[in-house]
């Protein structure tokens, strides 16, 4: 389960509860909102699909703790091909 609460303007708080629960926060620019999702979801559906495409790679506990969206592609670099296969 992935919860996303919108904290200010491009800030989020996500939970996650998959191996035990986590909390992480991330930051979501406009030009990034917009790139990825074209502006076809909301960014807290951006936000669910991107979680969901990490947890098909690594366990929560893995994932970092506080994070820009974009950099997601550095570390996993299909993510721009395949994130909207998320959503």
């Amino acid at each position: 389960m992935i919860k996303v609460n919108k904290i200010s303007g491009q800030l989020f708080e996500v939970d996650v509860s998959h191996d035990g629960q986590t909390k992480h926060q991330v930051t979501l620019s406009t030009d990034d909102y917009i790139k990825l999702s074209k502006a076809k979801i909301s960014d807290e559906e951006l936000i669910v699909a991107s979680f969901k495409f990490l947890l098909d790679r690594e366990s929560n506990q893995s994932i970092l703790k506080e994070f820009n969206l974009n950099i997601i592609q550095k570390y996993f670099p299909e993510y721009l091909r395949v994130i909207d296969s998320y959503f």
